[in-house]
């Protein structure tokens, strides 16, 4: 977990540093440079491709600092923002959709499952992008045919999403080779208004297409130095239509979420916040009736002198557990307690993962002569303990998800030099790992190489250097271009490494242990720009565009290996060998005049990965070319918005090993999935109240599509979410929300 900071943005002239309430990954914004530095216009959010409208400030209202919203325009990395009304503005609260919309970003989407799977730039699952909830890490996962990595949380929740694409050299980068994601959830400040001490805020949603409603409930308060905060929230979706008109089956959900927050302002120069995030979700995947329950706690202390600029301290404390359950399988007859026949062969399966962490770190900022230097260092730790079991039928354990333990550690630094319109920043840390656990090697053959059979422990553990260095230069008030080289490196997963058995069914096909994998590493630059321009066509409109180039080379990749036998196919987890190269160019920018405002963003992607098998994980390659384009206006003294978005996903490679016939158990008939184009529309209006409704249209057209990178699924005789010849798609068809939200 990050440090209490979550985008920290220099003041003009070397004021302190202020901070926005979005993520807990810490990224500085550049100092601003040159004349216009001491104030300017804050502008508004919603130009974003997936921002949300909000009323703009009139002209003359200035600010003298960087804005939340121009952030990410000021970074000299890749680093985008998404805020709570970015989730509400575009229907319903779509996570996947916001995260889609983002340059380098996308998720594995299943219709079943409500996890959340974040990809970075191609890279996706077993911890390749750190995904995390107020900072803590969501290592939950298992193998099958789904994705390496859930993250459980309610959209109703979340108060903004910060993502980092590439290497991340301070807290929360550690084994994470790709990037990170965190999700911040509602605080004090995201209920109460501005100068209140007590509050509430509520939000009420209906969709069609059996979307049905959603609430949301929260209330806040604060006296002196204390301050608490509480949150409910349910949705009970149905199974919902796609564009044909054909309900999408076990698409349902019965979502009980919930949060408290308690911090305390010791005095002014110490505080300490606690905080727990609930969920509990009853759904069906991966041919099962299946319940998660994830518990999220967190622990934060800072301290910072008021008269030292050498000590800006924070120890972070964490807890994480996820459980998740497996039923009755789809055709029950009875059952769902230790009582009851055999109701398919997971039956009873239990994959519990508890974590546990913390973070401490350090931020001393000084002068070198004319060179100014902000110098932040620390220390991670988090570990894993997963317990997979049946707690009907103890003679199929977890099926073939293993039991173990792992760490993952890392010390850190990183500094900044900044003198004239140069910073140059210099990022260490070594990361290392352990692993623990043991299985057994069944005794068939062929084996992997180097695997003997028989009982075995596995007690692993390595590390690792890994540099980040960029250098950016302010070279005119609006453009800043930067250069960054870096290195990362993931350890392997305990599913990685341990994961053997028969595949549930009594079918053929096995699974083997591989505990000779070595961690996957990057080494890659980035080429990039930002520019902030204000008046650009009329006085106080804004202008922001974020570019960048990228290329990453991998060694040792993970992936998924096969043996075909007489015995049948046996799987395992392998290093791809040689290197493989993954390169793309990303685009976001925005413009705003207060009555109109476009934003827009864009991602071209190429790579040589291997393709992980589907059934075996889940492949994590994006389409080539990806477009998200919103735009519209504000009428009414801007109290009314009226917009729309389009999104265009170009067609997607899914992988030659994925594809082939029926009788060959592919997934897919052909290695490409056609691309797709969606209309959006939306609208809201704001009372003087503090109430806002909202109408929305997503799908506008009622396109018939599967999303990119989908998992399919079957259901009796019918395939869905494939390309196969007769399957079907499983896009949500149209659909209609009415929101009222209330901040009182």
């Amino acid at each position: 977990m990050a440090g209490a900071s979550v985008l920290a943005i220099a003041a003009a002239d070397g004021a302190q540093a202020q901070q926005t309430q979005l993520p807990e990954l810490t990224v500085e914004a550049s100092k601003p440079k040159g004349k216009k530095a001491a104030a300017k216009k804050s502008p508004s959010p919603q130009a974003a491709p997936v921002s949300a409208p909000q009323p703009q400030p009139p002209p003359t209202a200035t600010v003298a600092a960087v804005a939340p919203s121009d952030v990410p325009y000021t970074v000299p990395a890749g680093v985008s923002v998404v805020t709570s009304e970015d989730l509400s503005t575009f229907g319903g609260g779509d996570i996947d959709s916001a995260l889609r919309s983002q340059p380098g970003t996308f998720t594995r989407m299943n219709p079943q499952n409500p996890g959340l799977a974040v990809n970075i730039r191609g890279f996706e699952g077993s911890g390749r992008v750190n995904t995390m909830i107020d900072g803590v890490r969501q290592n939950f996962r298992f193998t099958g045919h789904e994705a390496q990595g859930f993250t459980y949380i309610d959209p109703s929740l979340v108060a903004g999403i910060d993502i980092a694409r590439g290497a991340v050299s301070t807290a929360g980068g550690a084994g994470a080779l790709a990037g990170a994601a965190n999700f911040r959830t509602l605080d004090v400040e995201d209920i109460l208004k501005p100068g209140q001490t007590m509050g509430g805020l509520t939000s009420l949603t209906w969709g069609s297409n059996e979307v049905g409603f959603s609430e949301m409930g929260a209330a806040a308060a604060t006296s002196g130095g204390v301050s608490i905060a509480g949150a409910i929230s349910r949705r009970e979706p149905n199974n919902y239509e796609n564009g044909d008109g054909v309900t999408i089956p076990f698409t349902f959900q019965d979502l009980n979420s919930g949060l408290f927050k308690v911090n305390f302002q010791l005095n002014d120069e110490q505080s300490l916040r606690f905080g727990g995030v609930f969920y509990d979700n009853d759904f069906f995947a991966n041919s099962y009736f299946q319940n998660v329950n994830s518990e999220t706690f967190t622990a934060k202390y800072a301290y910072k002198p008021i008269d030292n600029d050498l000590i800006d301290f924070r120890l972070n404390g964490y807890r994480n557990n996820v459980v998740m359950k497996y039923d009755t399988d789809s055709t029950p007859t009875s059952g769902g307690n230790a009582t009851t026949p055999n109701q398919g062969s997971a039956w009873g399966r239990v994959i519990d993962d508890e974590g546990w962490g913390f973070d401490v770190s350090n931020v001393s900022r000084f002068n070198l002569g004319s060179v100014r230097v902000r110098s932040e260092y620390g220390y991670e730790y988090f570990s894993d303990d997963v317990n997979a079991y049946n707690r009907f039928q103890t003679q199929l354990d977890g099926g073939v998800n293993p039991s173990g333990v792992s760490d993952v550690s890392g010390a850190f630094s990183q500094t900044t030099f900044s003198q004239s319109i140069f910073d140059f920043i210099v990022g260490l840390r070594y990361d290392m790992y352990k692993l623990d656990g043991h299985g057994v090697v069944p005794n068939v053959t062929p084996l992997p190489p180097g695997v003997t059979p028989g009982p075995y422990t596995i007690d692993k553990s390595d590390g690792r250097f890994d540099p980040k260095l960029t250098l950016a230069a302010q070279v005119l008030d609006w453009l800043q271009p930067y250069v960054t080289y870096s290195e990362s490196f993931r350890a392997p997963t305990i599913s990685e490494t341990l994961t053997g058995g028969i595949h549930p069914g009594g079918t053929n096909i096995s699974f083997q242990p591989n505990p000779f994998l070595d961690p996957e590493i990057q080494k890659g630059w980035e080429f990039g720009a930002n520019v902030v321009q204000d008046n650009v066509l009329t006085g106080g409109d804004s202008f922001r565009l974020k570019a960048d180039y990228y290329r990453m080379e991998i060694d040792n990749y993970v992936t998924g290996c096969q043996l075909n036998t007489a015995m049948g196919p046996r799987f395992y987890f392998c290093n791809a060998r040689g290197t493989s190269v993954v390169q793309g160019v990303e685009l976001q920018g925005m413009y705003d005049a207060g009555y109109a405002f476009s934003g827009f963003s864009y991602t071209y992607t190429n790579t040589d990965l291997p393709s992980q098998i589907d059934g075996f994980g889940a492949h994590s390659f994006l389409p080539d070319h990806t477009a998200v384009l919103s735009g519209g206006v504000r009428l009414l003294d801007r109290k009314l918005t009226l917009g729309g978005r389009v999104s265009y996903f170009s067609e997607s490679y899914i992988g030659a090993i994925n594809a082939g016939t029926p009788a060959q158990r592919a997934p897919y008939g052909s290695p490409y999935m056609p691309g797709y184009t969606l209309v959006d529309f939306f609208s809201s209006y704001k009372f003087d109240q503090g109430i806002e409704l909202g109408f929305n249209v997503n799908n506008v057209f009622d396109e018939v599509y599967t999303p990119a990178l989908s998992t399919t699924f079957t259901e009796g005789t019918k395939c869905y979410g494939s390309n196969q010849v007769g399957c079907i798609d499983s896009g949500i068809g149209r659909t209609f929300f009415l929101t009222a939200k209330a901040q009182f």
